[in-house]
Formats: structure tokens, sequence, C-alpha cells
């Protein structure tokens, strides 16, 4: 099984790859003890970033996966929209 993300693969890499400069420029900052308003607006950039990623995972998720699996319909549909429904659940507490 071919799962959803595969056609935006290198973008959702591209974007991995920034956020992760990014948490590396966010630990240089506190080992060159940076003013902290300026390190806490690395790390919302940060967040935002892996957010973004988050949020096209589950888009493509909805759209491929669970699509898939309501056309599907039964056990199987009613699984994967309550997977998807967790799955947003544990993106928006967060």
């Amino acid at each position: 099984m071919q799962h959803g993300y595969v056609a935006n693969k290198e973008d959702l890499l591209k974007r991995l790859r920034r956020a992760e400069g990014q948490v590396r420029g966010i630990q240089r900052m506190i080992e060159e003890d940076t003013y902290c308003i300026d390190v806490l607006t690395q790390v919302s950039a940060a967040t935002k970033a892996l957010e973004t990623v988050a949020l096209g995972l589950l888009d493509d998720h909805l759209n491929h996966c669970v699509a898939e699996a309501a056309k599907e319909g039964g056990q199987v549909g009613e699984d994967k929209m309550r997977e998807a429904s967790a799955a947003i659940a544990r993106l928006v507490r967060s």
C-alpha cells in the first residue's frame, strides 16, 4: 500500500530539513546565551514549520487513506475515521 503523502514527499522532506536547521539554530542560540525573546521567536518559527508538515500529512491522509477506506465502507471505513479523528485531536492539543 502506498502512503498518501508520496506525491508530496520531497516538499515534506524539504520542510523537515528546514525545521531541523531551525532547531539546531535554537540550540546554538542557547549555547551562546542569546536573549530569551529572540530564542522564543525561533522556537515559534520551528513549531510553525512542524505544524505545517503535520497539517500537510493530515490533509494527504484524509484525501488518500481515509477517502479510500470510506469508499470501502464497513469497519475499515469506521476505523480510518476514528483514527483520523484521534490524530486531529492530538494536533489540536499540542
